[in-house]
């Protein structure tokens, strides 16, 4: 019999963390200030988020009546291109916000840093959270680069933010 590997999301229902939840409701109220999207970073790598994957066609056969069948296919991440040209690799918070983007996608549970990491690997400038909301948020630059490595943001005891790394 074979055995399909714990993700390690035991229990997962799939649906949104109520810290994220939070943390992105205060973030809405308040998008522009940086301490709030601080705050999705910090709530975000701690639980988990989905990556959509998707059928894309792959072969195309066309028989003798001229109709196309598939003849192969693979699944794919999405990537998403913005209107300044720059992509990002798409996550979800849970199955609620990802159905309401593409019901036919197929969520896939991973860590924050982990999707942080595929975003860096595919050439994707962002990381793009629950683009169909409720509440859209883009990890992207320095915070996509320093989760892509591993490091861990922290709340201070002045109250700030600081990243961590391993050594």
């Amino acid at each position: 019999m074979r055995e399909i590997p714990d993700p390690g999301f035991a229990g997962d229902d799939g649906a949104t963390d109520p810290e994220v939840t939070a943390a992105l409701a205060a973030y809405d109220a308040a998008p522009h200030e940086r301490d709030r999207a601080l705050g999705v970073v910090a709530a975000l790598q701690d639980s988990r988020v989905l990556v959509p994957v998707v059928a894309v066609l792959g072969e195309v056969e066309v028989d003798e009546q001229g109709l196309a069948h598939d003849k192969s296919s693979d699944m794919a991440a999405v990537l998403m291109r913005g209107r300044d040209g720059r992509t990002a690799l798409l996550a979800f918070t849970g199955t609620g916000p990802l159905q309401g983007w593409d019901p036919q996608a197929r969520p896939v549970p991973v860590t924050l840093a982990d999707a942080a990491r595929s975003a860096v690997q595919d050439g994707a400038q962002a990381l793009l959270v629950d683009v169909a909301g409720p509440v859209l948020y883009v990890v992207e630059a320095d915070d996509l680069a320093r989760l892509a490595t591993g490091e861990r943001l922290l709340r201070l005891a002045d109250g700030g933010w600081g990243w961590a790394g391993t050594a």
